[in-house]
């Protein structure tokens, strides 16, 4: 489809900051102009809705209130922080980050779009979010919600997957964005909460409310529910998984994924591949050094990643002997000291179930 340009600076700025001041959510990270908070709450919020962020946010602040206290936090008490919120290598980044801006900046933010990207976990849309909402910068933020709506506006069924679209998206907002400091400062914001709240993905825009609906394209075409356009994704691998629930003496068996890959590092009840039935599963604790005494129960859990499916076979049983080496023995309290990802989470609880069966409270 032949390219239509866009509207003129105030036909489309203006409506819009106006609607932001009047319309948008109240949210912590929008009352400062602090990088590190905002830093915060950007990470966070990839890929993970703001109803989910907001306590994480509030209690992650607590703990870590500056870029110092982040770079010196255990990673333990960092990764317990977290758990739940998925894609734990976001946890790690920040650390990095925050070690590199003490180290490198003096424990200064960087205050450059160019500067921001040499933090770890910081890419384009990330740099630039911070760089306009605590600087002021005249960096343009691209992401999911700013190119579903300029898709709509212009009509524009380029693929939003491809990184030529974003590239020349990103080019022709900075061509629009506005010159005071304080309206760059929420101009990329409203374009990302128009995305979030009006011009919403997974259904029909919410035209009646949205301040550019006598400028967009796609509404006076009737295009715009077809859009944006988005290569279908590659089908999810399927992991068959078997985990185990040992407890002895009071105690559940944990051990640590490894330091690179999916969930790295963090805590795991031990599992292998595949399903295995109650005699294998009996045969694996042996090569784990460990006697079945009392099975409990069998069970069946499952966990959608982004690119994987983990389909788990579970069995809760009692078992006498040492363990492996890598074997961590944790009673309760140890057990909620450590960060067990979300995809063990009902495994998680079994696992204080038979902890409790085990320590009854007096």
């Amino acid at each position: 489809m032949p390219h239509t340009p866009l509207t003129t600076l105030s036909e489309i700025v203006l409506p819009l900051l106006a609607w932001y001041h009047t319309s948008a959510r109240d949210l912590p990270w929008r009352k400062t102009r602090d990088p590190y908070p905002i830093w915060v709450s950007e990470i966070m919020l990839q890929q993970t809705r703001v109803a989910a962020v907001l306590g994480y946010y509030q209690r992650f602040l607590a703990a870590f209130p500056s870029v110092e206290a982040l770079a010196n936090a255990p990673e333990e008490q960092l990764m317990k922080l977290w758990e739940g919120l998925g894609y734990y290598s976001r946890a790690r980044n920040l650390q990095k980050a925050a070690k590199t801006v003490m180290q490198d900046f003096a424990g200064k933010f960087p205050d450059t779009y160019e500067e921001l990207l040499t933090l770890p976990g910081i890419g384009d849309y990330t740099a630039s979010a911070i760089a306009s909402a605590a600087f002021g910068r005249r960096e343009p933020a691209v992401d999911g919600n700013v190119l579903r709506v300029f898709s709509r506006l212009e009509d524009d069924h380029s693929d939003i997957g491809d990184p030529k679209t974003k590239k020349a998206v990103r080019a022709r907002i900075e061509e629009i964005m506005p010159d005071s400091s304080e309206d760059i400062r929420v101009f990329n914001q409203a374009f990302m909460e128009l995305g979030a709240v009006v011009c919403v993905p997974n259904g029909p825009p919410k035209c009646l409310l949205c301040p550019l609906a006598e400028r967009c394209l796609g509404r006076k075409r009737g295009t715009a529910e077809s859009l944006p356009v988005k290569a279908p994704k590659k089908a999810r691998r399927v992991e068959e998984k078997t985990v185990f629930i040992f407890s002895r003496e009071g105690k559940i068996a944990l051990r640590k994924r490894p330091e690179d890959g999916l969930l790295a590092g963090l805590w795991e009840f031990p599992n292998v591949d595949g399903t295995l039935d109650e005699a294998a599963a009996g045969a694996q604790a042996a090569l784990w050094d460990l006697t079945p005494v009392d099975w409990d129960r069998r069970l069946t859990a499952k966990h959608i990643f982004s690119h994987v499916e983990w389909r788990m076979t579970g069995y809760v049983l009692s078992v006498a002997g040492n363990g492996s080496e890598d074997f961590f023995w944790a009673d309760g309290a140890a057990l909620e000291a450590r960060a067990v990802p979300s995809g063990f989470a009902r495994l998680l609880t079994e696992a204080k179930t038979a902890l409790n069966k085990e320590n009854p409270e007096p």
